[in-house]
């Protein structure tokens, strides 16, 4: 993993895959990745499923970043050093770093709103793509707080008795949480300050495919995001919010999307 500091001091992790150079192909721009929230990594998120490997195997160069309060990078209990927007900036200043006039974004879920964010703010970004969301990025400015209340997140978070969780899908992420050894009140400080504002969509001019599972309750009536978003289309692959990004499907569109590095887009 390599790594630099946030404006606000927070270390953010991140690791950069090269395209084979023996295969002499154009890497073109790079593709940066961002995991869903809450536990999630990039390791986690991208590499396990071996989306990453399916992307350097085309001859992308890839990379991915861990959101502040997730993976390997630092995790500050302060909910005024998260938000969306605040990560937004740590993808801006990792574009910065690679040093690229040009750059294709990948976020699901919580690293979709982040995409989003970004690509509204810095010209660099060609092409985008947002899974795991859908109208709820247009009508609440961010993720589906109608499927988990913040309030029942953050609770099931923070307490040390987990047995007063009523919230069932609160209780799944505690106990994943816990399984995974996170850092449960920085994940908390995250769910406190979650994006909840307008997103000015119709400022991106990045070409854009949203993706969404069939069966994802966080990404209901996704044509709505895709119909905000100017030049945006809409694929659908099989299942839930987490199953989604475990379908082929879901690699086999983002690679279609992207073609190879060298397509001339």
């Amino acid at each position: 993993m390599q790594r630099f500091h946030a404006d606000d001091g927070t270390e953010i992790a991140y690791r950069v895959w090269e395209r084979d150079a023996v295969r002499g192909e154009d890497s073109g721009r790079p593709l940066v990745l961002l995991h869903h929230g809450f536990i999630a990594s990039g390791a986690t998120n991208w590499e396990a499923p071996g989306i990453v490997a399916a992307l350097v195997a085309r001859g992308h160069r890839v990379a991915t970043i861990d959101a502040r309060g997730h993976g390997a990078s630092g995790k500050p209990h302060d909910p005024a050093r998260y938000g969306e927007a605040r990560m937004a900036r740590d993808v801006t200043a990792l574009i910065d770093l690679l040093g690229e006039s040009r750059v294709d974004l990948v976020g699901y879920s919580m690293g979709a709103i982040v995409a989003l964010i970004t690509a509204t703010r810095d010209a660099r970004v060609r092409r985008l793509v947002v899974g795991g969301v859908g109208c709820a990025v247009v009508e609440r400015g961010g993720v589906d707080t109608r499927v988990i209340a913040p309030g029942a997140l953050q609770h099931a978070l923070r307490t040390d008795d987990p047995r007063s969780i009523t919230d069932e899908t609160a209780a799944a992420f505690r106990t994943f949480a816990d399984s995974l050894g996170a850092d449960r009140l920085a994940l908390a400080a995250q769910a406190s300050a979650a994006h909840g504002d307008p997103i000015p969509l119709h400022a991106i001019t990045a070409e854009t495919l949203v993706i969404a599972g069939r069966d994802d309750p966080f990404a209901a009536r996704p044509q709505t995001l895709a119909a905000a978003v100017p030049r945006a289309t809409l694929r659908l692959v099989a299942g839930d919010h987490l199953g989604a990004l475990l379908d082929p499907g879901f690699t086999e569109e983002l690679l279609r999307f992207l073609g190879r590095p060298s397509d001339a887009r």
